[in-house]
């Protein structure tokens, strides 16, 4: 279905976001914080760029045999990743830095990806973030090649099997941008048709072909040229690079929608949801890994994606303090606050919900209904 617009309506006048805020506004005055990230992300930036960035330059210096390359191209995918997660998207977010210019200067990042800054913003912060897992909406859940991560897309026979080989197609998410980009101008303009978003504009067409004419320079053309590479052997470092940044991004990214206990409403005949926007996020998302502060440094946060889709414009560094004032709230308003243990048990429930997808037409649907039921008898007990 194609929806002409979409809004969300609190049929139950629940009071729970603006109540969220207040106390989230008071955590940062009481504590004389600010919600950008400040010196803490400038420093991670040094970081996370050096990761991707020195071992680029090692490349480049011919100075490592095809082994020692082979293992700088593993970092660098794990360097891309790291930027991803940690720098470009705060920066994408405007949450880097109370600065704007430096959040444009960062947010740049992107480009040294593979990626675009404009299509990025597009389909992440308004769509996803917006319309979190609706069906032909959210790209994150729609259009995936031999993956089914929406009940409304069609089953078809190989997704019996996509929890087996999903992983090995999240290898190639980054390598897809180099045609993603261009193939989301047609979508995007399909999209702006309606009232969610507007036409492509001619000059970011303009600023997409440059950003992938300067990425192609500078991961192909310059490594061939300063270097005894062949082309072969550099597309194997190219693949090795972006399959581990896919595979790293992929899985961190999945953990947060494509779980057992998230939703996936759908609008009705008028394109309205019924419920509020901020109760929809916590419906359709879900925590991970909290405790593991290390992990959670590396992937910018984004363990608590609950606390990043109800506050995008504040920073990942404070996502973990909180996230306990989120919690406690939802609780209070009889809101489920969904939260896996580990990034383990987060992989678990991701398999199990792939194999789901694959095997079951509206399994999702029907364990509404079965939790429904179970309610009643609950409450009649």
């Amino acid at each position: 279905m194609s929806y002409s617009s979409i809004k969300f309506i609190n049929k139950d006048k629940s009071d729970f976001f603006s109540a969220l805020k207040e106390k989230i506004d008071d955590y940062f005055i009481n504590n004389s914080l600010s919600k950008t990230g400040g010196n803490k992300m400038l420093i991670k930036a040094v970081f996370m760029l050096s990761l991707y960035l020195i071992p680029y330059f090692l490349i480049i210096s011919s100075l490592f045999s095809m082994a020692g390359m082979f293992l700088l191209s593993v970092l660098m995918g794990v360097g891309i990743a790291g930027v991803g997660m940690s720098i470009m998207h705060d920066a994408n977010h405007g949450s880097f830095s109370s600065k704007e210019w430096i959040n444009k200067l960062f947010s740049y990042s992107i480009v040294l990806l593979g990626g675009n800054i404009y299509s990025w913003k597009l389909q992440h912060n308004t769509l996803h973030h917006t319309y979190t897992n609706i069906h032909e909406v959210d790209e994150d859940i729609t259009g995936k090649f031999l993956l089914r991560f929406s009940i409304e897309t069609k089953l078809k026979k190989i997704h019996k099997y996509q929890h087996i080989y999903a992983f090995f197609l999240y290898g190639l998410m980054t390598i897809s941008f180099l045609v993603k980009d261009f193939r989301q101008v047609f979508h995007l303009n399909k999209k702006s048709t309606n009232d969610l978003i507007k036409p492509y504009p001619f000059k970011e067409l303009i600023n997409l072909i440059t950003g992938k004419l300067f990425y192609f320079t500078f991961i192909m053309a310059i490594p061939m040229l300063l270097t005894h590479i062949n082309f072969w052997q550099w597309l194997l470092g190219f693949m090795v690079m972006h399959f581990t940044a896919g595979l790293i991004l992929s899985i961190i990214f999945q953990m947060a929608h494509i779980v057992e206990g998230v939703e996936q409403p759908l609008p009705d005949e008028k394109g309205n949801i019924m419920n509020a926007w901020a109760i929809h996020q916590l419906q359709t998302t879900s925590n991970f890994s909290g405790n593991n502060k290390i992990l959670s440094w590396f992937i910018g946060g984004l363990d608590f994606q609950i606390e990043h889709h109800l506050f995008p414009n504040i920073s990942h560094i404070h996502y973990r303090n909180i996230s306990g004032i989120v919690k406690s709230t939802a609780e209070n308003y009889g809101i489920t606050y969904n939260a896996k243990k580990s990034l383990g048990h987060a992989i678990i429930s991701h398999t199990k919900m792939l194999k789901k997808m694959g095997n079951e037409l509206n399994f999702l649907i029907r364990e509404k209904e079965i939790a429904a039921v179970d309610l009643m008898v609950l409450e009649e007990a």
